[in-house]
């Protein structure tokens, strides 16, 4: 059975509040029904995937299927928690699409040398930031074929 057929879980790592709420929106405005789950900076990602803190249940932080990474985050920066992700080997297969309002050509460069499997600049209107989500659900949650879920 194709995964993309199975209920995903999507982990978005975005240190704004306001930025979560349209997020949010504009993944329900696409019609995106799987689970979604917020971590507020890298440091919580971090914690989320390695079932450490308060994500210790593996029923309350399942692996998710697909990560959106915000780049500018306290703690630890998305810059660095994506450097651990695709270091860790029980972590590295899951797909990570920057999603920043970076546009610099460096931290574009960087994000895919660290092993970002897409780079997508947030856009500042509502309608065009749906038309991301929408490209995003085309390709990664109705075309690309992600791991499954590990109980490693």
């Amino acid at each position: 059975m194709k995964v993309n057929a199975k209920n995903l879980t999507i982990l978005i790592a975005e240190d704004d509040a306001d930025d979560r709420i349209l997020l949010l929106d504009a993944l329900k405005e696409c019609g995106i029904e799987h689970e979604i789950v917020f971590v507020d900076d890298g440091e919580h990602l971090l914690e989320y995937l390695k079932h450490e803190g308060k994500y210790t249940d593996i029923r309350l932080a399942p692996r998710p299927s697909l990560i959106l990474l915000d780049l500018n985050m306290p703690k630890i920066d998305g810059r660095e928690a994506l450097k651990e992700i695709k270091s860790t080997t029980r972590l590295k297969s899951i797909p990570v699409i920057v999603l920043t309002t970076s546009r610099a050509q460096d931290d574009i460069v960087r994000s895919y040398d660290l092993g970002a499997n897409a780079y997508m600049t947030k856009p500042t209107a509502f309608d065009e930031l749906i038309a991301t989500i929408a490209s995003l659900k085309r390709f990664w949650i109705e075309t690309a074929e992600l791991p499954g879920d590990r109980h490693d």
